[in-house]
């Protein structure tokens, strides 16, 4: 069996007395692709900081990669949340997609420098940024952004891709083309991916395994497996309706438990769906989406 691109074993993670997780256990081979899913506070984004070498366990063991986490590891891509530029940053399109390539060494050297203009040519053409490359990163939409974002992860071939919520914020064309090249890299690279999200719906079509926290509690399995009533009930201790529509995957329960965004409520729930305390449909009359998990 080939060594896992990530693997935790008997991993805590503690603030104080606040307990994020504790006892998990999960190893993810080459080529899969792991959604990781739960409310706000429940170390989502924690989970990617100790997989970066930013936050050490509280107890067990971590390896990426094969190896203990760190800075600079060039089997590491990170695309990161997709949050607007500042208009006055300079930096070109095509220089924040080469720091993905060099941004953790000194100096490359004649045929260095020429491989890297390779690289970062390629991962320009297959996020189709090519036409924006040379324009100030500050100008361009968040569309734009967030595709050298993912440029910039996959410049150097990782073998393992950290996503945290790189759909936040993206309408649905570019959530689905986002999605597209990140699950692209992932088949032509046999690369992992570890990706972080509100909403699964899409990327529900390239899950293999869920990873879903909440309250110090967790549960890994197939979408079929953990998405469901029983299950995400059991782990948020009430009633919790899993209903799915078309394809897609939506949950009502109690806001003060489900939701702590609550501006996206007022709507009508879900047909067929048990809602409590009035929760209601998210981004319209569709019901409550995971956009908040």
């Amino acid at each position: 069996m080939s060594t896992p691109a990530v693997a935790l074993s008997g991993a805590r993670l503690a603030y104080g007395d606040r307990v994020l997780w504790a006892g998990l256990d999960l190893e993810i081979a080459p080529g899969e692709f792991v959604a990781v899913l739960g409310p706000n506070g429940s170390g989502k984004t924690s989970l990617m900081r100790v997989l970066l070498g930013l936050q050490r366990l509280s107890a067990g063991t971590v390896r990426v990669a094969g190896s203990p986490p760190g800075r600079g590891n060039r089997h590491i891509g990170y695309i990161p949340q997709q949050r607007a530029l500042d208009p006055t940053v300079a930096v070109r399109g095509r220089d924040l997609v080469g720091f993905g390539y060099d941004g953790h060494t000194w100096g490359l050297g004649l045929r260095g420098i020429g491989e890297r203009r390779r690289r970062v040519d390629a991962a320009l053409a297959a996020v189709g940024a090519t036409a924006y490359a040379e324009r100030p990163v500050g100008l361009l939409s968040g569309g734009e952004q967030q595709r050298l974002r993912v440029a910039q992860a996959l410049v150097g071939d990782p073998s393992v891709l950290l996503c945290d919520e790189p759909l936040l914020s993206l309408d649905l064309a570019h959530q689905r083309a986002v999605s597209e090249l990140i699950d692209g890299h992932r088949r032509a690279n046999d690369s992992a991916v570890l990706f972080v999200t509100h909403e699964i719906n899409p990327v529900l079509p390239l899950v293999d395994r869920v990873l879903y926290l909440v309250d110090g509690k967790f549960r890994i399995g197939s979408p079929d497996e953990v998405m469901t009533t029983e299950t995400l009930s059991e782990l948020y201790g009430t009633e919790v309706a899993v209903v799915r529509v078309r394809g897609q995957i939506h949950v009502v329960g109690t806001h003060s438990e489900l939701c702590e965004d609550t501006a996206h409520h007022g709507t009508t729930p879900l047909p067929g769906a048990t809602a409590h305390h009035g929760a209601a449909g998210h981004h319209g009359v569709t019901g409550h989406h995971l956009a908040d998990h």
